[in-house]
């Protein structure tokens, strides 16, 4: 995955630059037409995927982006963490005390399932959540205002798949690095096809 991340960053700015080095070197006649137009150029620039934020990314993903039913409890068992992460498709549960479902005290991944668990031949029935998970002062987070590609950077440098979203100390949602990958290939598409459009509309 982080191959894949580094990949597209690098043919994605590619195809961008090669565009803009368009834009530069138009024909002299062009440049009065295209000054005229370097306001909107600047527009565009605002309302690219510099600008997409996890905020973006959660009304995305729809109704389900609250983490309503993403969540487990430090005194479930790891067996049903794990039940409810294969009932949903999800690669991780936020983890919250008992009666404080906006409060989060951690995360449980299939990786912790996986190191925590099978590897020291250890029952998932009898484990509970709260003896495994990584716990809350150890989590990186982000907030609804986070850049897409400042939260793509702090997982692909710290090797981590999901991150919870965290507004003023409660819990509002979490993505992982599929969501945000998405975000920035949708967005790179948009702004390819701005940038093209602006330069067909010069000549």
């Amino acid at each position: 995955m982080q191959r894949a991340v580094q990949a597209f960053s690098v043919h994605g700015n590619t195809l961008k630059n090669a565009i803009l080095h368009r834009i530069r070197v138009v024909n002299p006649v062009m440049r009065t037409v295209m000054f005229s137009r370097s306001l909107t150029s600047a527009s565009m620039e605002e309302h690219g995927f510099e600008s997409t934020t996890i905020s973006d990314v959660l009304k995305a993903k729809g109704k389900g982006a609250d983490g309503s039913w993403l969540w487990c409890t430090t005194d479930d068992s790891v067996y049903d963490a794990v039940k409810s992460m294969t009932q949903h498709n999800v690669g991780a549960l936020v983890v919250v005390k008992p009666g404080e479902q906006k409060s989060i005290a951690g995360i449980i991944t299939e990786r912790d399932y996986l190191r925590k668990i099978i590897v020291h031949g250890r029952s998932s029935k009898s484990t509970k959540v709260g003896d495994i998970m990584t716990e809350e002062n150890k989590l990186i987070t982000v907030t609804p205002e986070t850049k897409v590609l400042q939260a793509m950077q702090l997982m692909t440098e710290n090797r981590i798949r999901h991150i919870p979203v965290i507004n003023e100390k409660e819990m509002v949602g979490m993505v992982s690095i599929g969501d945000v990958v998405r975000a920035v290939v949708s967005e790179h598409r948009a702004e390819l096809d701005r940038l093209n459009a602006y330069i067909q509309g010069g000549y």
